[in-house]
């Protein structure tokens, strides 16, 4: 592993020598320091701002927004955004995007529904093949990707409409109720279902939590992991950081890239089966923004859209925030539309810091 990870290195370092003339870096200053910081650790900047949001509004809103009520119901509010971003965040660490994360979820939702109710299988196989029918539709992105080399964005794109396409035809636009799921196939609803830490005797209190909640922590400390101490992880940032050189150095990129859009299409299953949990029932219309609300999400995170760098922590992060500007501003009482508005003026400021923290590695 480490004569792998040694070559790539190595082959990386002649490519930039044949480019770029060799300097002395004389920047001694804070902002260079800062610099420095930020691009060795890129979920820094997310985590503060996330926690300066959480300050500020703790402060205007006093125990009304410092209750694990509300902290919890944030948790909440972004477990499907959440999940999601992790997959998003694993395509775009090859310098990738997938356009069609949400309609994955949300056809992966409706088989799960329908094969349950619709052919009266059992609801632990609708639910395998749900996340089966997710890493299918990933792995197709994957070969058109990386075997026909076409753009991951046009792919996607035309996986979302084709997905989308499919999703409403198939389930005829039909709703299944959550008084059908709860009385025949309650496992479908488990991921939505509460549980509460630290109340009372009588039930009082407390902080209420979700199975869901739960899947989406799971998921990115496993990701955590993966990315950063497994062969894998490290061939996912060496594709996104130069492909080329990655070959050259014995990665096998066009195994790496279908197996990232694989793994992100079965992320994408879970998230599904996470949001029939959470709106209770199983609805072709239901999460019709995730896609763009996942790559808010990484963007925020300080995911670099050109890939390569990245903390996968930093999505999850991303999405936090998101959920506390929501949450903090409709118990402020503030018009919807200043949540966007600060949420665009994060993403595009989140991109200058991307961009300023690449000039280091210039």
């Amino acid at each position: 592993m480490a004569n792998e990870s040694d070559n790539y290195e190595a082959v990386v370092q002649a490519k930039r020598a044949e480019n770029v003339a060799e300097f002395t870096d004389d920047r001694k200053g804070v902002l260079a320091h800062i610099q420095h910081a930020l691009h060795v650790n890129p979920a820094l900047v997310p985590l503060f701002v996330l926690l300066v949001s959480i300050v500020v509004f703790g402060l205007l809103l006093g125990s009304k927004f410092f209750s694990p009520f509300a902290l919890t119901l944030i948790l909440q509010q972004v477990q499907i955004v959440g999940i999601v971003a992790a997959a998003q965040s694993l395509v775009i660490l090859t310098a990738g995007i997938d356009l069609s994360v949400g309609a994955i979820a949300v056809l992966s939702s409706v088989i799960m529904g329908q094969f349950t109710f619709r052919y009266g299988m059992p609801v632990e196989v609708a639910v395998a093949l749900g996340l089966a029918f997710g890493t299918v539709v990933g792995s197709i992105n994957g070969w058109l990707v990386a075997v026909m080399k076409l753009p991951p964005f046009i792919v996607t794109l035309g996986m979302w409409q084709i997905v989308l396409a499919a999703n409403f035809l198939y389930s005829a636009n039909e709703t299944i109720r959550s008084q059908d799921i709860e009385a025949d196939a309650p496992l479908l609803q488990f991921l939505g279902t509460t549980f509460k830490i630290g109340a009372d005797a009588e039930g009082r209190g407390g902080a209420t939590f979700t199975y869901g909640v739960i899947a989406m922590v799971l998921i990115f400390a496993v990701l955590v992991y993966v990315l950063s101490q497994t062969a894998w992880g490290r061939h996912v940032y060496a594709v996104g950081d130069d492909p080329e050189a990655a070959q050259l150095s014995g990665v096998n990129v066009r195994g790496t890239l279908i197996s990232v859009y694989a793994v992100t299409g079965f992320i994408c299953a879970i998230a599904g089966w996470a949001l029939i949990g959470r709106i209770g029932s199983v609805s072709p219309t239901s999460g019709q923004l995730l896609n763009i609300e996942s790559i808010t999400a990484v963007v925020i995170g300080g995911i670099s859209l050109f890939g390569g760098r990245g903390s996968i922590l930093g999505p999850l992060f991303g999405a936090l925030i998101v959920g506390v500007f929501t949450l903090g501003l409709r118990l402020a009482g503030a018009d919807a539309q200043w949540t966007f508005l600060l949420i665009g003026v994060l993403i595009i400021g989140a991109v200058t810091v991307d961009q300023w923290i690449r000039k280091v590695s210039a």
